[in-house]
């Protein structure tokens, strides 16, 4: 029973990596990269629909991504989703595609980048803190029910233990790359 709750926490922090992982995608480093608008959702026919199921994105330049909407109705709305997203980025529209410029990042936009990431960074630490506790509590259960004998619970919780000090590392290194990617001028 308790190595099936060693496995769940593992499973857990997977998941909290790889979603800091899409998150930190979706900030702006300074140049263009189709991921930045996988959070811009887009009202398709009453529906919110994610912009990258609705047009094809892509970076042709170093600071340019152009947005190509299989349905050219949806100019207007997709124009509209990008200029009310956080990206602080504006469309400029042909007919058939959609511009969008990346202007270089200013030391305080960067700062601010700077403070997003580590925001988010720590947020998947709490995260996986949360998952350390649930993890301690199912064996502290298991020692209780005596399903586990107390030597081998001391053991599964310092395996809990060593399996967050990894998480936790991995989280500071993905924060600090990122951070050094946006603060590359």
């Amino acid at each position: 029973m308790s190595n099936q709750a060693l496995d769940n926490l593992e499973v857990q922090i997977a998941k909290a990596i790889s979603f800091l992982q899409r998150e930190m995608q979706s900030v702006r480093a300074g140049r263009a990269n189709p991921s930045l608008l996988d959070r811009i959702r887009v009202d398709y026919y009453g529906t919110e629909t994610p912009l990258n199921q609705m047009a094809n994105i892509s970076a042709p330049e170093a600071r340019l991504l152009t947005v190509q909407p299989y349905d050219k109705s949806m100019m207007a709305a997709i124009e509209k989703a990008i200029q009310t997203s956080d990206l602080g980025i504006n469309p400029s529209n042909d007919g058939k595609v959609i511009r969008l410029s990346i202007p270089m990042l200013t030391e305080e936009n960067r700062r601010e980048l700077t403070k997003l990431i580590k925001k988010m960074g720590e947020e998947a630490k709490i995260t996986v803190r949360n998952d350390r506790r649930n993890a301690n509590d199912v064996l502290k259960k298991d020692l209780k029910d005596s399903v586990l004998r107390e030597d081998e619970a001391k053991r599964l919780e310092e395996e809990v233990q060593d399996a967050i000090d990894e998480a936790i590392k991995k989280i500071d290194s993905l924060v600090e790359a990122k951070i050094s990617e946006i603060m590359e001028v």
